[in-house]
């Protein structure tokens, strides 16, 4: 006959080894909201900033946003920046588009995720509106364009870390679905998403 004081000790294992397993569980669906989290509050991996208004009053230094668009293979999309670059000083609200054209014969979603480059502006880079992690569904052959607003904090011109940046490139990347941007890996690096811009569906 087993002893009771083994098989209450084997118990307490039995139960601290389950929570051991579903804290691990837990942990790993939260890794990546709460690396997104990280990187939004540093700025880290190229991670703009959320929303915020521009200042009342822009700084005296110039910055050249440039854009890249991205489509990943299983989306029968063509996906394209309407303007290679834009100089704005830092402070300035600017606004840019991007076009996306289904080229299939059939109805398809895609959804967005971006970054910017290099890295280290993520916390000065700040988007009041964009069509990121929005599901977009495009009829046949249908054409959209989508629109992101954006400013450069001046504090980017201060920092001596950042101050001898002059080009800021702004990345986009079009996924079939938000399932197919996470196995690419591009949550974990991608930024929180603001919302579409005022008065445009």
């Amino acid at each position: 006959m087993t002893d009771p004081t083994v098989q209450r000790r084997n118990r307490r294992m039995v139960l601290g080894l389950g929570g051991v397993a579903a804290g691990m569980a837990g942990l790993s669906f939260a890794a990546v909201p709460l690396y997104r989290v990280f990187c939004q509050v540093t700025g880290y991996n190229g991670t703009t900033q959320r929303g915020g208004t521009a200042p009342a009053v822009a700084g005296d230094s110039s910055v050249t946003i440039r854009f890249n668009a991205t489509t990943q293979p299983n989306l029968p999309w063509r996906f394209q920046p309407e303007q290679n670059a834009v100089t704005l000083r830092v402070g300035e609200e600017g606004m840019a588009f991007y076009t996306a054209m289904n080229l299939s014969g059939a109805p398809v979603t895609g959804v967005a995720t971006y970054n910017v480059t290099p890295e280290k502006v993520g916390r000065y880079f700040h988007k009041t509106a964009c069509f990121c992690f929005d599901e977009q569904t495009l009829a046949p052959h249908q054409r959209v364009d989508m629109p992101v607003a954006f400013w450069v904090d001046p504090e980017i011109a201060r920092d001596p870390n950042t101050r001898d940046v002059s080009v800021i490139t702004l990345s986009y990347t079009f996924f079939r679905t938000l399932a197919d941007a996470e196995r690419a890996g591009a949550l974990a690096s991608a930024g929180p998403h603001v919302g579409r811009a005022a008065g445009i569906p």
